[in-house]
């Protein structure tokens, strides 16, 4: 379903998480706090599709697994080569980039009045997508303290030591009856559990898209970091580059944090077994099986703050088609990524794969978590991403 010439209407006051993003494309230039007209953006088009899905029979039903809702968005004044297509992580649905919590303009509005056509989508078996037990298998929330403890609020539990330093969700501390943590949970949905699943399902979905709608930038968040590494080495003649905002890591084993002294600890088992992805990569030599990468632990971590990290024992393979694929991971000052996305920036270095390292502080914006797309801050690391971007695609 498709609307062109959408007539662009002023934000509502106090609106709803997302709530601003309708007919309404609030400007980034002019975020202001709820209660305040926002400028709009005029589109030249507006609309939705599905793609992928198959039918299937389950419970005595014929009905259709696969499909992935993706919703798009183009200014009237479209100045970029390349439209830039935006993948949430767990618990995410696209609200993610449509509006923030206190009612601001979200990454899409950022990134269409810069000029880009913007691609969001839901993850297959998600949101619009369409959630079924019986199809998918069986799905998990996250609980408010789990929310609060990684995403809105990890100064108050302290579990690595960066944790301290956040500073920019919107309105005080991210935790419940804060407005903007409590519109934020509103949007929380549950989840497939199984990781391996998602990745499989997603990877169908992910290149229909590409292929519907031709050369693209990936940005991805979160769990759908290892989505936009496997679009990369699966489809590097359509994938321009990957934004890999703080990307689901580190390679090989998860990290399970507990705060104090010996503040974290490895997974008991290996999470990605081909390093930045679940399924398979393509190496060079070539790899038939995961267990032919042979891994090494740095000795003693960069900084006392940061993770040791799991690499290739040298000499290392390459990840042979990624390395033609523009790469930058975007990290935040106090998030838990904080503590090992160096990793997954190292990983890929020495697997060949040319990356930049985004690190916001060093940039000048400070105190970011995880959900940085929705915090204070958020159209100054829009900023940062097209400045990078403008640099490295043409």
């Amino acid at each position: 379903m498709r609307t062109r010439c959408v007539i662009a209407l002023s934000a509502v006051a106090g609106a709803a998480f997302g709530a601003a993003a309708g007919l309404s494309i609030a400007s980034a230039d002019t975020q202001k706090a709820p209660g305040a007209t926002i400028q709009p953006i005029p589109l030249a088009e507006q609309g939705y599709f599905f793609v992928g899905g198959h039918y299937v029979e389950s419970g005595g039903k014929r009905l259709m697994a696969g499909q992935m809702y993706v919703e798009y968005l183009t200014p009237q004044n479209v100045t970029r080569p390349y439209p830039i297509i935006m993948i949430h992580g767990t618990a995410q649905t696209s609200t993610n980039f449509m509006g923030t919590p206190d009612g601001r303009a979200g990454w899409a509005q950022n990134f269409l009045a810069r000029g880009y056509r913007v691609y969001v989508v839901d993850q297959v078996g998600r949101g619009k997508s369409g959630a079924d037990p019986q199809i998918y298998g069986p799905y998990m929330r996250f609980s408010v303290e789990q929310e609060e403890s990684l995403f809105t609020a990890p100064e108050k539990y302290k579990l690595w030591p960066q944790a301290t330093l956040h500073t920019q969700w919107p309105d005080g501390p991210g935790v419940s009856g804060n407005p903007a943590f409590d519109q934020f949970y509103a949007s929380q949905v549950e989840s497939i559990a199984s990781t391996v699943k998602t990745e499989e399902l997603m990877f169908p979905a992910d290149v229909a898209l590409l292929e519907k709608i031709g050369p693209a930038i990936v940005l991805t968040h979160s769990q759908s970091g290892v989505f936009g590494f496997k679009l990369a080495d699966a489809r590097p003649d359509l994938v321009k580059a990957h934004i890999a905002v703080e990307p689901n890591g580190p390679p090989f084993y998860d990290i399970d944090f507990k705060g104090g002294d010996d503040w974290y600890k490895d997974s008991d088992k290996i999470a990605r077994f081909w390093g930045v992805a679940r399924l398979p990569l393509a190496y060079d030599p070539p790899a038939a099986e995961a267990l032919e990468l042979h891994l090494t632990r740095q000795k003693e971590p960069d900084e006392p703050v940061l993770v040791r990290c799991w690499l290739q024992v040298e000499p290392a393979r390459q990840l042979s088609k990624i390395k033609s694929v523009p790469t930058a991971i975007v990290t935040g000052e106090a998030s838990f990524r904080a503590t090992y996305d160096h990793c997954t920036s190292k990983f890929l270095t020495q697997a060949g794969v040319q990356n930049t390292h985004l690190r916001l502080e060093k940039v000048g914006l400070h105190g970011n978590g995880h959900m940085m797309m929705l915090e204070q801050n958020s159209a100054g690391i829009a900023d940062v991403i097209v400045s990078w971007l403008q640099q490295n695609v043409k």
